[in-house]
C-alpha cells in the first residue's frame, strides 16, 4: 500500500521537523557578533545551517526600519532587545544575565516554557515568544472545515504539554501521557475520536514511535492534524504551518510595538499561517477536502506604498493568544 510505504521515511522526517521544536546540541553563537541593529538590537542564533541563516537575513530587514529609526527619548527601561532563533539560542539569551528583552522564535511552547521557568518573575516578565507550532484554536478549526462539521477530536498530552489544555475548545478527548506509559493503550482509549490533535512533545511524538502512531490511527479511520507540514508529508491529514516569513512577520510587529510603546506583548502562537492537506490520506479517510479546507489561511496584510511591512497599523498592536 502506498500510504504504508510513505511510513518508511516516518521516523527521519518527524526527527527533522521535531529537530525546531526541541532543539540541537549546537553551541550558540551571535550572529553578527558586534553588530547592534539600529541602536540596541540584536539577533542571536544557535546554528549557522542554511535555514539559520535564511531566517536571520529575512529578520534582520524586518528589524531594521523599526530600530533604525530608534529614539533615545523613549520610555522603555530595558534598551536591549534579542530576538532569538530556535531553542539553543533562547538557552543563550537566558543564560546572559542582562538587563534586556527577549523575543523567542522558532521554538515550541512546551521548551519555551520549560526554558524560562526557573527566571524570577521580574526577568520572566521581559521575554516572550512566536511559538514554532501552530495555535490548537486554528488546528481545530482545520479539523471542522475538514470533516463539514464539528469533529470529535481527541489529543495526547504529556506532563510538559498538560497546560495546552485550556487552549482547547470544551469536548476535546484529553488523554494524559507520562512517562513509560504504553502509546498504544493511550490509542485504544480515544476510540471515539475521529481525529487525532497532534501536539509537538518529545514523550509523546519520537522518531519511535510515530510509525505506529500513524498506522494505528489509519487503521481506525482516524485523521491526524499534525504539527508540522513534514509530519502531513508521513502520513498526517493536514495542518496549519507558518512560513519563515510569517513567524518573522510577527516578530518584528512585536518588537517594532514594543519600541512605540514599551509594552512587551505576551507569548503566542503563530498569527499568521497557511494550509498543507494530504490528499491521498483524505481519500483514504473517505473525506471529500473542499477548497475553504485547503484555502484556510490567514496571511500577514501587504504594506501600504511608504509603510515598511514590519510596521503594524496602530490598530493591530499584537495581542495575547485567548487561554
Amino acid at each position: 500500500m502506498g500510504y504504508q510505504r510513505t511510513m518508511r521515511a516516518a521516523a527521519a522526517a518527524l526527527a527533522l521537523c521535531m529537530g525546531m521544536v526541541q532543539g540541537g546540541a549546537a553551541h550558540a553563537e551571535q550572529l553578527k557578533d558586534d553588530e547592534a541593529m539600529g541602536f540596541r538590537s540584536q539577533i542571536i542564533t544557535g546554528d549557522d545551517s542554511e535555514v539559520t541563516r535564511r531566517i536571520a537575513e529575512d529578520l534582520y530587514k524586518r528589524l531594521l526600519p523599526t530600530f533604525a529609526a530608534f529614539r533615545t527619548e523613549l520610555a522603555q527601561r530595558h534598551r536591549m532587545l534579542y530576538v532569538a532563533i530556535g531553542p539553543t539560542a533562547l538557552r543563550d539569551a537566558v543564560s546572559r544575565r542582562c538587563d534586556c528583552v527577549v523575543i523567542s522564535a522558532f521554538t515550541s511552547s512546551q521548551v519555551w516554557r520549560s526554558l524560562t521557568a526557573k527566571l524570577p518573575p521580574g526577568r520572566a516578565a521581559r521575554y516572550t515568544a512566536v511559538y514554532a507550532e501552530p495555535a490548537p484554536t486554528d488546528q481545530l478549526r482545520l479539523a471542522a472545515l475538514l470533516y463539514g462539521r464539528p469533529a470529535r477530536v481527541g489529543t495526547i498530552l504529556g506532563p510538559d504539554t498538560a497546560f495546552l489544555r485550556p487552549a482547547l475548545e470544551a469536548g476535546v478527548d484529553v488523554q494524559l501521557f507520562a512517562g513509560g506509559d504504553d502509546i498504544n493503550h493511550t490509542l485504544n482509549r480515544m476510540t471515539r475520536a475521529e481525529v487525532l490533535l497532534a501536539l509537538p512533545d518529545g514523550d509523546v511524538y519520537n522518531p519511535e514511535n510515530v510509525r505506529n502512531i500513524l498506522l494505528s490511527t489509519y487503521r481506525r479511520k482516524q485523521g491526524v492534524i499534525g504539527f508540522s507540514a513534514d509530519m502531513v508529508k508521513v502520513g498526517a491529514l493536514a495542518t496549519t504551518y507558518s512560513e519563515i516569513e510569517d513567524i518573522n512577520t510577527q516578530v518584528a510587529e512585536i518588537a517594532a510595538h514594543f519600541v512605540a510603546t514599551g509594552e512587551l506583548a505576551p507569548p503566542q502562537f503563530p498569527r499568521y499561517f497557511r494550509t498543507v492537506v494530504n490528499e491521498g490520506v483524505a481519500r483514504s479517510l473517505d473525506l471529500r477536502v473542499t477548497n475553504a479546507a485547503r484555502e484556510f489561511a490567514r496571511l500577514p496584510a501587504r504594506p501600504r506604498a511608504g509603510v515598511p511591512a514590519s510596521s503594524p497599523e496602530p490598530s493591530a498592536a499584537p495581542q495575547p493568544d485567548k487561554p
